[in-house]
């Protein structure tokens, strides 16, 4: 388990992004596969969640995770007894009892937290949400709701730049939408470039004025520390488990 140490400071918040090490899952998900959309048997995954929650001091069905689709869409959560699906890429919530949770394998796992209104906040962002607005519509939700902000965000682990291989169709894609993309690809080879995702959603977060931290680590790479959607692929592996990360509110009532 890893915490921020920008985020770590307040007491008003308990936060943890945790690595695939302990848990109950066997094989291709060993250890601490929260991926309810795994192929994972259903028994351990709810075995690693129940420990998550535990961790976290919440009841087991006050952990609340998203369907997560690579979308743009935020939800606002303010009740977890009448929670059943939440088709979504970020969540936010001023409930204390309540913990929010986001899986990744690659993607950048997000954790918010709004000093000044004692909001918290998740975001699942792959390329694809980072791309289509779930950063900003997250930031400007909040925004939205009250005036005076000091939002806190810290970036867990994800894939490292020297690791994300991507095509040319690819960049195009992003240099289309914006020139300044270019600054985020660098050239790997005569048809390929790396990406560099971490610092793509961090610079959209200091675009709007959050104070961003980072732990930085490299889920491609640390094998034995985190799960990757991509090195299983690059494996021939015929799934993969995914991390979680998790923020909830110590307020008093």
């Amino acid at each position: 388990m890893y915490r921020s140490k920008k985020l770590k400071k307040f007491f008003e918040i308990k936060h943890y992004f945790f690595s695939r090490k302990n848990g109950y899952s066997k094989g291709l998900y060993k250890g601490l596969n929260c991926g309810r959309g795994s192929k994972d048997k259903k028994e351990n995954i709810a075995k690693n969640l129940e420990f998550v929650s535990k961790k976290m001091r919440v009841k087991k069905n006050h952990l609340i995770l998203m369907f997560q689709t690579h979308s743009n869409k935020v939800i606002e959560i303010n009740k977890a007894s009448s929670i059943k699906k939440i088709n979504s890429d970020a969540m936010i919530t001023t409930k204390k009892d309540i913990a929010l949770g986001v899986v990744t394998a690659d993607c950048v796992p997000i954790l918010l937290f709004d000093f000044r209104n004692k909001i918290i906040g998740c975001i699942h962002a792959g390329w694809k949400g980072a791309f289509s607005g779930i950063i900003q519509n997250t930031i400007t939700k909040i925004k939205k709701k009250y005036l005076k902000c000091k939002i806190y965000a810290s970036l867990g682990p994800c894939i490292g730049k020297k690791s994300y291989e991507v095509d040319e169709n690819f960049v195009n894609k992003f240099l289309k939408k914006s020139k300044k993309n270019k600054k985020y690809f660098f050239r790997k080879n005569n048809c390929k470039q790396l990406f560099d995702l971490r610092s793509f959603v961090e610079d959209q977060l200091l675009s709007l004025n959050v104070i961003v931290d980072h732990v930085n680590f490299d889920t491609y790479v640390e094998n034995k520390k985190f799960f990757s959607f991509r090195r299983s692929t690059i494996l021939k592996q015929s799934d993969y488990g995914r991390n979680i990360s998790v923020i909830k509110l110590n307020l008093k009532s």
